[in-house]
């Protein structure tokens, strides 16, 4: 389903060559659940931004069911971002000025949904996640734990295949990171294929593989859960 050819990136920072990924080649079928480790600066968010057609490689390909992405015009790369691939931010990214219900209606607005359509769907998701008692409530009345379960909602509005998550609960007390990783782990059960950035251990377990980078190259990809390294562990 998802496809890294390859792939290299490059950034200038002040007048220096920094190299962020480095020909990195990585096959991630339908429903896989990969968990992406590695120190900061390994080149971690650069892969999740590159597959999720967000930054352009300085070289290689990735194609997303076959289809090259950054072969695509920008408007027609958006369009398939939209339609398939939902992002899970560390920081949630909600419009402070909506309400709960509003900010999973966006996504729903944008894709051309009506009115009714779309406080429909965006009703159903939020009480999915626990809140439907927290429709009408902005983000600065929701707890931090609340938020992310609103981001949550709001990235299976136009159901999308593909989840790509970046340190989904790096903000979390534990029993609120255990709920978001159970929520992953269903959404992915019910066969979408998601891909989490995260420095945290117990959460990478709950993958189906580990993916480590180091200096962005790919150091290894375990096929199963339980071998996380040792010194990942916090």
């Amino acid at each position: 389903m998802l496809r890294m050819e390859v792939v290299s990136k490059e950034y200038n920072h002040r007048g220096k060559a920094v190299t962020a990924l480095r020909g990195v080649t990585l096959d991630i079928p339908k429903g896989d659940f990969v968990s992406v480790v590695g120190s900061s600066g390994s080149g971690k968010s650069t892969l999740l931004l590159i597959l999720g057609g967000m930054l352009s490689p300085s070289t290689g390909r990735v194609l997303l069911d076959g289809e090259s992405l950054y072969d695509l015009k920008p408007d027609e790369r958006a369009r398939i971002r939209r339609a398939k691939i939902g992002f899970v931010f560390q920081t949630f990214n909600l419009v402070p000025y909506l309400c709960a219900m509003e900010n999973v209606q966006v996504p729903l607005f944008l894709a051309g949904r009506n009115e009714g359509d779309q406080k429909s769907r965006a009703a159903a998701l939020l009480e999915r996640v626990g809140l439907a008692d927290r429709l009408d409530h902005k983000p600065s009345e929701l707890s931090v734990g609340q938020q992310q379960r609103v981001a949550l909602a709001r990235v299976l509005a136009n159901d999308p295949a593909v989840i790509l998550a970046d340190e989904p609960t790096g903000n979390l007390d534990l029993e609120t990171s255990e709920r978001i990783m159970a929520f992953l782990r269903e959404v992915n059960q019910e066969g979408r294929t998601v891909v989490m950035v995260t420095h945290d251990a117990r959460a990478a377990e709950k993958g189906n593989r580990i993916l480590r980078l180091m200096e962005g190259a790919i150091l290894s990809a375990g096929q199963e859960r339980g071998a996380f390294p040792r010194e990942e562990r916090t």
